[in-house]
């Protein structure tokens, strides 16, 4: 995925000025796709002059990409610190559905973004998938393995299981209108997050078994070295 360039200009007041206008258009852009879109809305949501963005940005375009690509790193950071085999599965796990579903509760807009954007079918992001997202998976896939080898949760395919937790923690960004609606109000609160965090990880317990101690940095840096391997393995 194209990195937006934002050196431009260095110190805090870029940096505030960025985020305030990547806030914005997290909004514009999910309400109203790329396509809908316009640089003078995102002007008026984050109260700066249009010029000021196109000055950090350049295009509508490359906003575009940043606002995507601060969401993306956002969601394999969570990723890279729970799971990993320095937690035992029952709390790195936990610790990632608490981690998506906050995500979804504090900002909803920014998923209903990348869902607009797969279901257009996935331009500004197809780098990401086929590259950098295929690659993670891979590595967290051997984090499952590991705890499976000793004995701290049952096989289990971990791409697929992947794929449940991200279903199942952005619908409450995704579908949170639906979600509402049946539940008898007009948005979700912080107790029906809390007791989807609590349906998910009755589910998600069903593969873990006793807790152990944490592993070492050396089992750390095994872990490191084969995923590396096998990703140099992969045809190019």
């Amino acid at each position: 995925m194209k990195k937006a360039d934002l050196s431009r200009e260095p110190g805090v007041p870029r940096r505030n000025n960025t985020q305030q206008i990547l806030n914005a258009a997290e909004k514009i852009f999910s309400a109203y796709g790329f396509a809908g879109a316009r640089v003078d809305d995102i002007a008026k949501a984050c109260a700066l002059p249009k010029a000021n963005i196109l000055y950090y940005f350049g295009s509508k375009e490359e906003l575009y990409r940043a606002t995507l690509q601060r969401l993306l790193v956002g969601w394999l950071a969570d990723a890279d610190q729970w799971i990993s085999i320095k937690h035992t599965p029952i709390v790195g796990l936990e610790g990632y559905v608490r981690a998506k579903m906050e995500f979804s509760r504090s900002r909803p807009d920014a998923s209903r973004l990348f869902m607009h954007e797969l279901l257009a079918g996935g331009e500004y992001v197809r780098v990401f998938l086929d590259s950098t997202l295929r690659e993670h998976v891979e590595q967290k896939a051997l984090v499952f393995e590991y705890w499976h080898k000793e004995g701290l949760c049952a096989p289990v395919n971990a791409t697929h299981f992947l794929f449940t937790l991200w279903s199942m923690t952005q619908a409450y960004a995704d579908m949170q209108v639906q979600f509402a609606a049946v539940l008898g109000r007009r948005r979700l609160n912080i107790t029906d997050f809390e007791t989807g965090i609590s349906t998910i990880m009755q589910l998600v317990g069903a593969i873990c078994r006793t807790s152990q101690p944490l592993t070492s940095h050396k089992q750390t840096d095994r872990i490191q070295q084969k995923a590396a391997t096998k990703r140099n393995r992969m045809p190019q």
